[in-house]
């Protein structure tokens, strides 16, 4: 049995009631299938998923959705790796969306993935192509391969599309691991897990449901 990565992008939603009723539904759903869950939280969740993780003893990891390429500093409005690692042990970096909406550069994206490393983090990297993997200046990363036409349409890749991108990917990088990101369900999930090759997988819009998310978590392996 693969350990695979079932990370959840809650992107910019939920404030912390709806996060408590989130969280409140999801601690009554129980998994014992060995893979690692992730929930990417913005930056105002972090603090309380970490306190109602601990006080629950849930077996859940957090992570941050973005990290600044600096380090501690004169950088208003940035968040750092030492503030993000009170509170997390993920970040996710590159996101279609921050390329898209933030013009992040695949040299930001570097300088991020290595103060993440440096602070003992783990990087979840958001690739749509093989020129932005080319671009990463590391072996070692969890790749998330996410097509721009499969985010948030309802439309995912085609499975055989992901194992040949995750093949290409791991000749280009020797030591990552992949995970497949694009209109994941509780109904395709295998489709994407199942494949040689894959390793887990980021969700999107359905992972701001418990319900939802629980299945896809139960229908992974």
């Amino acid at each position: 049995m693969k350990n695979l990565i079932i990370a959840a992008n809650w992107k910019s939603n939920k404030v912390k009631n709806e996060a408590r009723q989130w969280f409140d539904e999801f601690s009554k759903n129980a998994w014992e299938n060995g893979s690692e869950v992730v929930l990417l939280l913005p930056f105002t969740l972090l603090e309380f998923g970490s306190s109602y993780i601990k006080e629950k003893n849930l077996n859940i990891k957090l992570g941050a959705q973005d990290i600044s390429p600096y380090d501690m500093g004169a950088y208003t409005g940035e968040v750092n790796a030492e503030q993000i690692k009170e509170f997390a042990d993920y970040v996710l970096i590159g996101h279609s969306e921050r390329r898209k909406n933030f013009s992040e550069t695949d040299d930001a994206v570097n300088k991020k993935i290595e103060r993440t490393i440096a602070s003992s983090l783990t990087p979840i990297v958001c690739v749509s192509n093989m020129h932005q993997v080319e671009s990463i200046n590391r072996d070692d990363l969890i790749i998330a391969y996410e097509p721009i036409e499969a985010i948030g349409t309802g439309d995912p890749d085609d499975p055989q599309n992901t194992l040949s991108v995750a093949r290409e990917v791991k000749e280009r990088m020797k030591n990552a691991k992949v995970i497949y990101g694009g209109s994941v369900k509780a109904e395709n999930v295998r489709n994407y897990t199942a494949l040689d090759g894959v390793e887990g997988v980021l969700v999107g819009s359905e992972s701001l449901s418990a319900s939802s998310f629980s299945e896809i978590i139960k229908n992974a392996v």
